[in-house]
């Protein structure tokens, strides 16, 4: 499709200039128009005009986060609440938008409403920006006619879906912080000191130690190998990156994930808090049961657990009760379970996932806050087990050498 700039007035009398996509000038100058932008000029682009210019503003392009999401949805709650049309609604968040790949999407999505779609399918276009459970809240309050109460819901699962991501965040810096620093210290002593201690060793014609001689090995193995060892490391982030990006990967990776020594339980727990929250937020909008587990599969950004959650749903198109499709699932502990039964003898699941998410929640919460606690004696040990085959290595033969000077 051709591309077009244009320079326009708003209604304020700015001047506003960008690049639009479509089919004729006459369509342009009417996009223009509808989102309140009075056209000054508008040139079809030729092919490969400005293309470091473009290529520059796409590496430059943010890809939107949860925080466009949740501002988002905030608007469209409080504008929908207010009565205003939707295609007006639209016109104003496009404007007061930043993200240029947001900006885009909005003005595609305005196009689609203008020629007769409706909101949720003109969002189901963008995928890379809203999942699955995002656009069945949104088709659910179109259906129902309660699109605001949808956009907030949404709105606050997304604010507690950040808070959670933001939790594992935490979870996760410490530990790493720790392993990079111990990993660039040991590149530096086997690169820089020891090869030091080595001119000494050998000037003094000694027999070393066991330590010695493996201290002495790996630090040449490092001085004679660090280029190549330093490409394979790159090679390597980079094909696990390009694996972790397809089907089998980001299964494999979502059930190491939850493997990881000290804190794989805790994203365990998010992830299941993180389904909880969802799962709840879907049944109380009355999106189906079935329906409500598709999507919410989806939602976990966990592979692993979402498979579960579909042979959870496959259990209940059977005809099996979800607290027996959860116990089979063998992911939820037996507290979470008695509060499914009472759930489903209640007909109050919804109101039991919101407690099962609560419980979840509070539980990594405080692992979070005692995480430091846990790792600092398993950082101390492995901190002294390094100083002392580095004590053992280096000291060993420098006792030895002032023993034979005495």
């Amino acid at each position: 499709m051709p591309q077009f700039s244009y320079k326009g007035r708003n209604t304020r009398g700015d001047l506003i200039a960008g690049v639009l996509e479509s089919p004729s000038i006459d369509a342009v100058a009417s996009q223009l128009l509808n989102s309140n932008i009075t056209p000054i000029d508008i040139t079809e682009k030729a092919a490969g005009e400005g293309g470091l210019e473009e290529l520059w503003g796409k590496l430059k392009a943010r890809r939107p986060g949860l925080t466009d999401l949740i501002l988002f949805s905030r608007q469209m709650y409080s504008l929908m609440r207010a009565g205003v049309p939707i295609n007006r609604a639209m016109r104003g968040i496009i404007e007061s938008t930043r993200n240029r790949i947001l900006e885009s999407a909005f003005r595609e999505i305005q196009t689609d409403l203008e020629s007769g779609r409706d909101l949720s399918t003109a969002l189901a276009r963008h995928p890379s920006i809203f999942a699955p459970l995002y656009i069945s809240m949104v088709r659910v309050g179109e259906n129902t006619g309660r699109l605001d109460e949808s956009f907030l819901r949404i709105s606050q699962y997304l604010e507690l879906e950040k808070d959670t991501r933001e939790r594992i965040k935490s979870a996760l810096r410490y530990p790493a912080m720790v392993l990079v620093t111990m990993a660039i210290a040991m590149t530096i002593i086997n690169i820089v000191v020891i090869p030091a201690f080595a001119k000494i060793f050998e000037r003094a014609h000694v027999a070393l130690p066991l330590p010695t001689r493996i201290l002495l090995g790996v630090s040449g193995f490092f001085v004679s190998y660090w280029p190549l060892m330093l490409v394979v490391l790159a090679g390597t982030a980079v094909a696990a990156y390009v694996y972790v990006g397809t089907d089998p990967g980001r299964y494999r990776w979502g059930k190491v994930k939850l493997r990881l020594p000290l804190v794989g339980d805790i994203i365990k727990r998010a992830t299941l808090g993180r389904f909880a929250r969802a799962f709840a937020m879907s049944l109380s909008s009355g999106v189906p049961l079935v329906q409500a587990l598709t999507v919410v599969a989806r939602a976990v950004d966990n592979d692993f657990v979402g498979e579960h959650i579909l042979n959870m749903r496959n259990g209940i198109e059977r005809g099996e009760s979800l607290t027996r499709t959860a116990a089979a699932s063998n992911m939820f502990t037996p507290l979470v379970l008695q509060m499914l039964a009472v759930g489903e003898e209640t007909g109050q699941v919804d109101e039991m996932m919101n407690e099962v998410a609560g419980f979840y929640e509070r539980e990594v919460d405080y692992d979070v806050k005692n995480l430091s606690a846990t790792i600092e004696p398993v950082m101390i040990v492995l901190l002294g087990g390094l100083v002392l085959i580095l004590a053992l290595g280096v000291f060993l033969p420098m006792w030895d050498l002032a023993t034979l000077k005495r």
